[in-house]
């Protein structure tokens, strides 16, 4: 019998993904547990990745003419409180600070002292924070309509975390506009979640389904929100990006009104949209393999590390000199918003450092020997390769053809999530098999289980709500592509004219 390659990454996908995934944040050194509690320490490695994401959304969003401002960190307990709705879906992840300074108790200890004549609530989301502002900056149809975006961190009193995907606090844009018109600001809704779409399949190489929550998994306050949902390789389903149509809710609850053309009051329509640090974990689990993280050349801390190959003192000077004339000529490339990114790693460790850049995720890994410089040359591996699939290559060509290399690897990457959501998306019209697709039992049998299923609903919330209770299935979105269909609800077997996304879903 053949004998099995041993993986870097133990245990493996196959084995227990939820730790799998642990493993490749730990080995690829992007971020680690804070001592306190559900929150986590960002590494640099990790931070690049969403420094890469920023500025690409950065660049796009400010192509519509969004504009980048901030608003406090604390909000007002009464704030929340005037959209009902709103305060009712945030209420139990908030975390509320009573006191303003810290004096020595009983015990010597430090103890809260000072009590607010109002409890702030940490920042959850700032439509009502912003919202006041709005409030202050409008008053005339002329002062619409207002485009702003906030980067910032956000918390939400998580009980089960998960690194990236579920931290009590986490990193985020949130945008928020005002509009005169309700078609201006449904427009924008669409407009932002178009270009979600576009940073998920052209920059993460993740590919998505766009479409429309059910009114139950609505952002608490909304008209109307619209997301992406993304297939991890467990096959559950990632939201990956939010865009909410307010309507006149938060206008009408936090007082934002203008005067109109024909000198009428009225109140504005708004907007509110945003993405988090939880895209990294959703990159993490789309791309990653036993051997660790596989980062997309467009989004990559890094594209590049340069492996000096020393054996024999004599040969330093020349190898290093070598190595790092090369660095400064791919720095000199851009690829995409940025320069070409190119690590040195000149550590005497052996083999393990070139496993220690493939946990890492890195596109390119470059040897560079004596015996590659007397043929003026490199030997190139490719993470989206076999890690033992190394190419000699002349060194003015890599040079030449650093952004196709890595142009193919994020084709390649984006493919291959492409096929594995076709494979695991299926139509379903029979309520046993839809059973049989979600249930754990039957892990067994991976052609069967799990993935994303097409399946019709007739619209009921007691429907929606049950599927969930028994199975752990929730309704993802209902596709914007979706085409009118007759057919039987999955669960109650009354008519329904489309189909709807069913997955499990982080």
């Amino acid at each position: 019998m053949k004998k099995q390659a041993k993986a870097a990454i133990t245990p493996t996908r196959a084995e227990d993904y939820p730790e799998w995934y642990q493993e490749v944040i730990k080995h690829s050194d992007l971020a680690e547990r804070s001592p306190v509690r559900g929150c986590m320490a960002i590494k640099p490695w990790g931070y690049a990745i969403w420094e890469n994401i920023k500025q690409v959304l950065d660049s796009m969003f400010k192509e519509t003419g969004v504009k980048n401002a901030y608003f406090p960190l604390f909000i007002p307990l009464s704030f929340l409180e005037k959209e009902a709705e709103h305060v009712e879906g945030f209420a139990k992840e908030c975390a509320v600070v009573t006191h303003h300074r810290l004096e020595k108790g009983p015990d010597g200890g430090l103890v809260p002292a000072g009590r607010l004549n109002e409890p702030l609530i940490v920042r959850p989301t700032s439509e009502t924070i912003i919202g006041d502002s709005f409030s202050r900056w409008v008053s005339s149809y002329r002062d619409l309509p207002v485009l702003i975006n906030q980067w910032a961190n956000v918390v939400r009193w998580e009980m089960r975390t998960r690194l990236f995907l579920r931290t009590s606090e986490f990193l985020w844009q949130e945008g928020h506009t005002a509009h005169a018109t309700k078609d201006e600001a449904i427009e924008r809704t669409k407009m932002m979640l178009d270009i979600y779409e576009k940073l998920a399949e052209e920059y993460l190489a993740m590919p998505v389904i766009k479409g429309r929550k059910t009114p139950s998994e609505r952002f608490p306050g909304a008209v109307d929100t619209m997301c992406i949902e993304a297939m991890m390789q467990d096959r559950k389903a990632l939201q990956s990006g939010t865009s909410h149509f307010l309507g006149q809710n938060f206008a009408n609850a936090s007082d934002i009104k203008f005067q109109s053309a024909e000198e009428k009051e009225e109140y504005a329509w708004t907007t509110s949209w945003g993405v988090s640090t939880r895209l990294i974990g959703g990159l993490i689990m789309t791309h990653s393999d036993d051997d660790g993280l596989k980062l997309p050349p467009k989004i990559a801390s890094s594209h590049v590390v340069l492996l000096p190959i020393i054996r024999k003192l004599k040969d330093r000077s020349k190898v290093m000199e070598f190595t790092e004339s090369l660095a400064k000529e791919l720095k000199e490339k851009f690829y995409g918003l940025r320069r070409v990114e190119v690590e040195i790693d000149d550590r005497d460790i052996g083999g393990a450092r070139g496993w220690d850049w493939i946990k890492k995720g890195i596109p390119l890994r470059v040897e560079i020997g004596p015996r590659d410089i007397a043929d003026n040359s490199v030997f190139v591996g490719r993470r989206d390769q076999e890690h033992n699939n190394k190419t000699s290559l002349e060194r003015n060509r890599f040079v030449a053809e650093i952004t196709t290399i890595l142009d193919e690897i994020q084709k390649n990457l984006f493919d291959r999530a492409v096929l594995f959501k076709r494979q695991h998306t299926v139509k379903i019209d029979e309520t046993g098999r839809f059973k049989e697709f979600f249930t754990p039992e039957n892990r067994e049998k991976p052609e069967i289980h799990g993935g994303f299923a097409l399946s019709h609903w007739c619209g009921s919330d007691e429907c929606e709500s049950r599927i969930k209770e028994d199975l752990s299935v929730t309704i993802r979105c209902i596709p914007f592509d979706s085409e009118n269909e007759k057919g039987k609800c999955i669960y109650c077997g009354r008519p329904s004219t489309n189909r709807v996304v069913f997955a499990k879903a982080y």
